[in-house]
Order: C-alpha cells, then sequence, then structure tokens
C-alpha cells in the first residue's frame, strides 16, 4: 500500500484493554494494531470482515468512523498522552470496501496545551483516500 519503505514501530497496547477499536480483549471488537511513524504519525494495516457493512461489499459509516477516530487517537496517544475525541468531521469521500486491505493514517496537526487538531484519513490497496477527517482531541488530566 505504500511505495516507499517506512520505519514504523509497533504501538503497545495494555493486554486487558476492551476498547472496541484497538482492545486486545474485546472479543468483538475490531482489535486494530497501530504502528509509530519516525514523525510521530500512525499507521494502521487493517482487513475489516463483512461482519461490519453496511451496504453489501461496503463498510457501514460507523465503522468509518471508528477507524478514523481510533487514528487520530492513537496519534495523540504516541506522544504519550492519554485523550479524548472533543469534535469530529468526517468526510466520505467513496465507498470502503469490506474484507479488503485497508490502510489507515492519522496524525496531529497541532497542539494547544491539552488540545490537540488531528487528522486521519483511511486509503484502499491502490493508495485511493477513502474517507478523511479532522478532530479535536483534549488530554484528560493526570490524577
Amino acid at each position: 500500500m505504500t511505495d516507499k519503505t517506512e520505519n514504523l514501530t509497533p504501538m503497545a497496547l495494555a493486554a486487558q484493554n476492551k476498547c472496541f477499536g484497538c482492545g486486545p480483549a474485546n472479543p468483538i471488537g475490531l482489535r486494530l494494531e497501530f504502528l509509530v511513524a519516525e514523525d510521530d504519525s500512525v499507521v494502521c494495516f487493517v482487513t475489516v470482515p463483512d461482519t461490519f457493512e453496511g451496504h453489501p461489499g461496503h463498510l457501514h459509516g460507523g465503522i468509518i468512523a471508528t477507524l478514523l477516530d481510533e487514528a487520530m487517537h492513537k496519534a495523540v496517544r504516541a506522544r504519550g498522552l492519554t485523550s479524548m475525541t472533543g469534535r469530529m468531521e468526517i468526510d466520505y469521500l467513496r465507498p470502503a470496501p469490506s474484507g479488503a486491505p485497508l490502510r489507515l493514517e492519522g496524525r496531529i496537526v497541532s497542539s494547544e496545551g491539552r488540545k490537540h487538531w488531528t487528522e486521519a484519513r483511511l486509503l484502499n490497496s491502490k493508495g485511493i483516500v477513502l474517507a478523511e477527517s479532522k478532530g479535536l482531541f483534549i488530554a484528560m488530566r493526570v490524577r
């Protein structure tokens, strides 16, 4: 899905994590595995099964939103911060196929204090952008 060699490092998650998007302990979740690039952006290679379809052969829009949300969240997490979605907007550009390899990318665009503005995109195996999003993530206060 990429023409260049990438230096990607696996992002560690807690084994007991039950997050629907990335939790290894969630038996019905997506179990996304993210990799961190040298610039702190994140990448995930995923094939989402047809159990998450909307129209036959295509992913449900809510699942696409989940994928993009997870990528933006993990971009903040790559900086060692725990955050929650404050705002998110999505452009659905093309139908996303179920059961096909996809590439998910996320990055931080800018930060100010606890606020982190992010972007994500979902691409098919030819590198065509299927959906993209922008979001505001708020880092949680450490107690």
